[in-house]
């Protein structure tokens, strides 16, 4: 895989200007404008993740994150959906040939949205499965002509037991309903899918246990190291990423806002105020400590896949907290540059106050919560089973 991050990094650093322009309209609209999706395509942004067999560019996931990183730094929204539909390629890398194909035969362009809550009901049918049912939460599905959609397959056989699927449906099987009405990643236009009794092909499904033992169908065709690293390593740490991406913009905003600003109430200088200057320096620590706590832990990833090696399971439950913790962490360091920003930062042109709703909405979501995979650490370390597969 490729370790080179200049070039893309640098294609999301050019990108900044338009996106900061059309970040209201992201907001107001509910969902990422049309131009900048087309940008990121065209920026070859989209095909990061992609195997090269469909012309993409196998990149190394560490500079995927620093993609997304840059964008959330610019509009939290476009970071958002651009890291979770990305992802989603070397998701389907690990699918059936055909299913890789029924995709990116024709168009190696197409997107796919996905909603991973194991909501649906499946029913066996001759050759695959009929499923059915409402997710939420569904980022860019307006961009998107797929959807991988979470569900429990019931067991064949009256003594086994259901096992967790990724289902790939086309857009002409499924509804979007229209329900993204929140505070803040407004423009992530994160839809509810609806399926009624859609079938579903065999091929078309992906085994989440496959995922977690790094030995899916697509590894034959898709060889690289890339695509043999556990699922619920690589994608928890899109949706957490881009937390980090809004702290560096909310510092930026934060200088910005106050490096001039004197208070209303006293005409004190902002600058010169030792809390302020106290939570910039904090909010930098932690930047760079996830950032690289982050970097380090995706590196023994790839390592352990470029050696043919599944990761221990104390150092996937280890590495899975550092991802759960990174939001909760972002969310505190903007909370105080947020509160040192007076009672200006409450109006929605500021840009920090962007951020500030933001990055809560970004902590709401499963994944980002530390508490359980905080939990699922401590209790191993004394000498409980692990809690949690999604590793």
């Amino acid at each position: 895989m490729s370790t080179e991050s200049s070039s893309f990094v640098e294609r999301a650093r050019d990108l900044h200007p338009m996106l900061e322009s059309l970040v209201e309209r992201c907001d107001a609209e509910r969902r990422v404008p049309d131009e900048s999706i087309a940008a990121l395509s065209e920026a070859g942004l989209f095909r990061m993740l992609q195997p090269k067999r469909f012309g993409g560019a196998e990149a190394h996931p560490n500079v995927f994150y620093d993609v997304v990183i840059e964008l959330a730094s610019a509009c939290p929204s476009t970071a958002w959906v651009f890291g979770v539909v990305a992802v989603h390629a070397w998701q389907l890398a690990l699918f059936p040939d055909e299913a890789q194909q029924a995709v990116w035969g024709q168009d190696p362009d197409v997107l796919i949205c996905s909603s991973y809550m194991p909501v649906g009901k499946v029913t066996r049918t001759n050759g695959g499965f009929a499923l059915s049912g409402t997710w939420g939460f569904s980022s860019g599905s307006d961009h998107c002509d797929w959807a991988f959609l979470g569900a429990m397959v019931p067991p064949e056989s009256s003594d086994g037991v259901a096992e967790m699927r990724t289902f790939l449906v086309p857009k002409k099987d499924y509804a979007i309903v229209d329900d993204w009405f929140v505070s803040g990643l407004r423009g992530t236009g994160s839809k509810s899918i609806r399926v009624d009794g859609a079938f579903v092909p065999e091929v078309h499904t992906h085994r989440m246990v496959d995922g977690f033992r790094c030995s899916s169908p697509g590894n034959e065709l898709n060889p690289s190291a890339l695509y043999r690293i556990p699922f619920g390593q690589l994608f928890t740490r899109t949706v957490a990423t881009p937390s980090i991406g809004m702290l560096r913009g909310a510092i930026d905003a934060y200088v910005a806002m106050n490096a001039s600003r004197a208070g209303r109430a006293d005409g004190k200088a902002a600058a010169s105020d030792p809390a302020g200057q106290e939570a910039v320096a904090r909010a930098l620590l932690a930047f760079d400590e996830v950032r690289l706590i982050g970097r380090r832990d995706v590196d023994a990833l790839v390592r352990y896949a470029e050696r043919g090696q599944t990761p221990p399971l104390e150092e996937r439950i280890r590495s899975r907290y550092h991802a759960g913790a990174v939001t909760d962490r972002m969310a505190q360091a903007i909370d105080d540059l947020f509160m040192e920003s007076g009672g200006s930062a409450a109006f929605v042109s500021q840009r920090i106050n962007r951020f500030f709703q933001d990055v809560h909405v970004a902590r709401a979501h499963h994944a980002n919560n530390p508490r359980k995979t905080g939990r699922n650490l401590g209790s191993l370390m004394l000498g409980q089973p692990t809690s949690d597969l999604f590793l």
